[in-house]
């Protein structure tokens, strides 16, 4: 009977937790439902943190990183290979959202040959990493104009980037004696409405154009409070409306 091979990021379980059936088969080392163990053979992890820097640079850096668990590869190894790992940092005006800087690092790859390709991702300097970005890093480095790994990892950077300018200006916001929530933050002005509907309209359904939060937004109405807001505040003890300058 083939081995079950072990988890190998206790912190990734939480997020995405093991199915029952490599659980059981784990801890029984036999088979699973169906007669077949449910083997681990891949992890791949994506991290992306984006930090302010002052009030006009927004700097991205994430990595993305494959596994092999424990003696798949080599049968007397107790750890987990890695096989890919690359770091890609960018640097991001604000509000613009040009890019200034970008640095990939090929930490692991399989060919000698892999870290060439790094410094072509210079070209990404001078573009926005707003809408049509993917695209245009698809179109820039996709198949052999680029590495697989590190243009993944470049698409899953600039949603980033879009959804951390809430934080963004909120951290200014309060830097500048104001609040923390939107009551006083990006959303008491009509140019910050409009900033943050640039920033949403079309991304998702709950951004529709012409649904209902978009036009809650518009006529000036305090903003829906995030479901992690209530929760958290409840857990606190708070009124979840305090967030947002109401409650």
């Amino acid at each position: 009977m083939p081995p079950v091979h072990p988890p190998m990021t206790p912190a990734f379980d939480e997020i995405t937790p093991h199915p029952d059936e490599y659980l059981d088969a784990l801890e029984h080392d036999d088979a699973g439902a169906g007669g077949a163990p449910l083997d681990l053979i891949h992890e791949r992890a994506y991290v992306v943190r984006a930090y302010r820097r002052g009030v006009d640079t927004l700097v991205l850096r994430g990595a993305i990183r494959d596994q092999k668990p424990p003696g798949l590869y080599v049968p007397e190894d107790p750890e987990p290979l890695t096989v890919h790992h690359m770091v890609v940092e960018l640097h991001v005006a604000v509000p613009s959202l040009e890019i200034t800087d970008a640095r990939v690092v090929f930490e692991t790859h399989p060919h000698r040959i892999c870290p060439s390709i790094a410094e072509n991702y210079r070209g990404l300097i001078g573009l926005s990493i707003a809408r049509g970005f993917i695209n245009k890093v698809r179109e820039l480095y996709g198949g052999p104009r680029g590495c697989t790994h590190t243009t993944a990892l470049l698409q899953a950077m600039a949603p980033v980037a879009i959804q951390s300018m809430w934080s963004f200006r909120i951290a200014q916001a309060r830097d500048e004696g104001g609040e923390a929530g939107p009551g006083g933050g990006p959303m008491a002005t009509e140019e910050g409405r409009e900033r943050a509907l640039a920033m949403n309209l079309g991304s998702c359904h709950v951004w529709a154009e012409g649904g209902e939060q978009v036009r809650s937004i518009r006529a000036g109405e305090p903003m829906e409070v995030p479901v992690w807001i209530e929760d958290r505040f409840r857990k606190l003890g708070l009124d979840p409306h305090a967030w947002r300058g109401d409650g």
